[in-house]
């Protein structure tokens, strides 16, 4: 493909699928459930016009330890942040259903693998690459993880935070987990190791802070609704 006209098709996905996603978030799905099928027609068609594979997309098993061990460092530090959070708020000392209960993880597992492949296999690799960052899908090499890691990945964590607008709770929280996954992402590309990490950091989420703080954790007009 012409390399000019590819490099649109980046700038669109960075741009106006972004600017799509919040639009169905926030008047959409009120009106018109279906169009989330064009969010999934979007992200296909950029897959197959990026001639993307399993490899650049963080479908991989090769790096799946290092990728592994590495998650663990980071989310893992959060994970007890907000565990510790939890006991100080007075959270319930039960684990949290999501947790325990496969009948109810397993929904939410497959939410946050979709949520993966569109922030981190999708708008993240087309930061990389609008940055320069993005060395033809593998990980990018050490010498290069420092700030051009942190621009791609901030922007990402900004994304990722805006689309939970206006919770107050899932606010701060996504924007330091979204900047984290993107930059683990880019060190290691694999979204398994992240994607089970943001539905184990959900599930804690939920029981460590009050339900009249995070409304089950809805965002978009969601919100606003109160909590029963």
């Amino acid at each position: 493909m012409n390399a000019r006209l590819l490099k649109w098709l980046t700038l669109a996905d960075a741009t106006l699928l972004p600017v799509y996603v919040l639009l169905f978030i926030w008047r959409l799905q009120l009106y018109a459930r279906w169009s989330w099928t064009i969010i999934l027609v979007w992200v296909v068609a950029s897959f197959l016009l990026h001639r993307d594979t399993p490899k650049t997309l963080g479908w991989r098993a090769d790096n799946l330890w290092p990728a592994t061990k590495q998650a663990i460092l980071v989310l893992g530090a959060m994970a007890l942040g907000l565990i510790l959070s939890g006991l100080a708020l007075g959270a319930p000392r039960q684990l949290p259903p999501y947790l325990v209960r496969w009948s109810r993880f397993d929904g939410y597992l497959a939410f946050c693998v979709m949520q993966q492949v569109a922030l981190n296999s999708l708008f993240h690799n087309r930061m990389l690459s609008l940055f320069g960052s993005a060395d033809a899908g593998n990980a990018v090499p050490l010498a290069t993880t420092s700030q051009n890691l942190w621009r791609p990945s901030f922007l990402t964590g900004t994304l990722f935070a805006i689309c939970h607008w206006p919770n107050p709770v899932l606010l701060p929280l996504t924007f330091i987990g979204g900047t984290a996954m993107a930059w683990l992402f880019a060190r290691h590309r694999n979204i398994i190791p992240l994607a089970i990490g943001q539905a184990v950091l959900g599930a804690l989420i939920f029981w460590a802070f009050p339900i009249a703080w995070h409304h089950h954790l809805r965002v978009g007009p969601g919100y606003f609704i109160l909590p029963r």
